[in-house]
């Protein structure tokens, strides 16, 4: 079966075409802010202007024709209203005009779904940290549960707003984590973990305060390794809860080094697997929704057209993940 995916939560368009063996294509375009962060009506006015050029050059990729599709995929939610509003556009249209299964997925289970298929983990306690989300996410008992999750705003936009405030464009969290790995030196700032949750806000807003005062490398510095100790702190907590031997880092501030060293090192020391999806497959893409279109389409599901709405608050511990025991 051959599934195209429609991504569009955010600043990212991106479609992605998968069988059972293979990703076919994974072509994108991406709306860059010339200032400040992401705008929702120029990000889906990007979205739309870009939508047919994207989609022709994922189809050019995999050498194949709207009719040698099953289904289309496309993420339901969660992410910004105008630009889902695309993306269900696109997929309905598409769906219609071919007569091909409708899948609205949801967007943070494919991040999880797209990283067990891309590594060796099977049951794995996943860090889920981005520019819209930051979540620990654990299969149980016939859902995704969130075992813990940001309070406030979510990692990756933290770091957004702080290198805005260092003058650095968006994206920001490469220009954070290039500063970074200037210097070993760091400050003390508030520790932004409460429990099995964490907040980002307040330690944004603090490391933006010494701005002028400390080196914008050590602030960064800084910034990065009380961030990300304490969303691996409370990742460890939840695998010894659940008495998991199995970590999945996955989302755009996943290709963060840094991180990812934090991870493999507390998985070393409980003699556990960390687990990293490439690049390509941390950030939104296409693929990842063609691919969890592809498991529920095998599980026997899909979308009617009055049921396509977008869904911007589609928690993933609301769906049944019934494609799991199967």
């Amino acid at each position: 079966m051959k599934v195209l995916g429609i991504e569009s939560t955010a600043h990212t368009l991106g479609v992605g075409i998968v069988d059972e063996d293979d990703v076919l294509a994974n072509k994108k375009s991406m709306y860059k802010p010339e200032e400040g962060g992401i705008h929702p009506r120029k990000a889906s006015e990007h979205h739309y202007q870009h939508a047919l050029e994207v989609l022709n050059n994922a189809l050019d990729k995999a050498g194949l024709e709207e009719e040698d599709l099953d289904a289309v995929a496309f993420a339901q939610g969660p992410g910004i209203p105008q630009c889902l509003e695309i993306g269900a556009v696109m997929a309905r249209s598409i769906a219609e005009r071919y007569d091909l299964k409708l899948i609205g997925v949801n967007h943070c289970l494919s991040h999880i779904s797209i990283g067990t298929r891309t590594t060796e983990a099977e049951n794995p306690t996943t860090l889920y940290v981005s520019g819209g989300n930051s979540q620990i996410i654990e299969y149980r008992n016939g859902r995704y549960r969130i075992i813990g999750e940001t309070l406030d705003i979510a990692l990756g936009n933290a770091l957004d707003k702080f290198a805005r405030k260092l003058g650095y464009p968006h994206p920001g969290g490469p220009e954070i984590e290039k500063l970074a790995e200037k210097t070993d030196d760091i400050i003390e700032l508030s520790y932004p973990i409460k429990g099995m949750d964490f907040s980002f806000s307040g330690l944004t807003t603090e490391a933006e305060r010494k701005i002028g005062e400390v080196s914008d490398e050590v602030l960064a510095n800084s910034f990065q390794e009380h961030a990300y100790s304490a969303v691996v702190e409370a990742l460890e907590r939840a695998m010894a809860q659940e008495g998991s031997n199995e970590a999945l880092l996955t989302g755009g501030v996943a290709m963060n080094s840094r991180l990812r060293e934090m991870v493999e090192t507390m998985c070393e020391q409980r003699d556990a697997e960390a687990y990293f999806p490439p690049a390509e497959f941390c950030m939104d893409n296409g693929a990842m929704i063609a691919h969890q279109g592809l498991v529920e389409l095998k599980d026997g599901r899909g979308t009617k057209i009055d049921d396509s709405g977008k869904r911007p608050d589609w928690r993933p511990d609301e769906v049944e993940a019934t494609w799991i025991e199967k």
